[in-house]
């Protein structure tokens, strides 16, 4: 059993067929912690608004974590703009779980870390929320459309591959959206007199030095099943969870 000091997970994205919620369990079985972060799009409120798909892993995945904050783990919810609903209750407890629009995480060296989802920061969510919801939409099918060819990589002992990552990495916007919104982040925080940012949305799993800023995002359990994990020494790791 791993022992970590605190554990930040994101964008599951509970209620869509996408999310991953049985390899998260997985994960959960194999680790201890004094603090969980959950760092937005936990419960998926926009595609759940059109179709609701909710598996008895997704309910299991809800009742592991407020047992863990039943016992004693600090359970901390910050929501994002897929579960922007959950905003309205801020500053509330539930079963013991706490929700903030945003936090700071104190780490060993007393270093400070902005957590937050980070759809704030996206321009296009910011200026035409429209588009976001048409891009969310590729997203979901682009993962639909991945899924199929998975299967018949899988039937031909191929090794598994990601369209909506190829075309994330391959597509230069794309690349630049990204480098775009963690420099943002970065200087956001700077101008706070900050020490770095912790946080999810794009789907982007990466611990990265911009100047002074420490920049780390969880990823997500859609597709990559990842979380970042802040380990008694104080150093932070990216787990990819296979």
């Amino acid at each position: 059993m791993n022992s970590y000091r605190s554990v930040f997970i994101s964008d599951i994205h509970l209620g869509t067929k996408m999310s991953q919620a049985d390899q998260l369990l997985e994960f959960m079985k194999t680790f201890e912690c004094e603090k969980i972060y959950l760092v937005g799009d936990i419960v998926d409120c926009w595609a759940m608004s059109k179709k609701k798909i909710w598996s008895q892993y997704h309910s299991d995945v809800v009742q592991k974590l407020l047992r863990r904050a039943r016992k004693g783990v600090e359970v901390v919810y910050i929501p994002g703009n897929h579960d922007e609903l959950m905003r309205e209750y801020c500053d509330a407890e539930f079963g013991h779980i706490i929700l903030v629009k945003e936090c700071i995480h104190v780490g060993v060296d007393g270093k400070l870390y902005l957590v937050t989802h980070g759809d704030q920061f996206d321009v296009v969510i910011k200026n035409a929320k429209w588009l976001a919801h048409l891009g969310s939409w590729a997203y979901d099918i682009s993962i639909n459309i991945g899924y199929v060819v998975n299967k018949i990589r899988t039937f031909l002992k191929m090794p598994q591959w990601s369209l909506s990552n190829y075309l994330k990495q391959s597509v230069k916007e794309s690349v630049n959206f990204i480098g775009n919104y963690e420099e943002t982040l970065s200087n956001y925080v700077r101008n706070k007199k900050l020490n770095g940012v912790i946080c999810g949305h794009i789907h982007h799993a990466n611990i990265r030095n911009i100047d002074d800023i420490t920049y780390m995002n969880c990823g997500d359990w859609v597709e990559s099943c990842t979380a970042l994990v802040e380990h008694h020494n104080g150093t932070f790791e990216i787990i990819k969870w296979t």
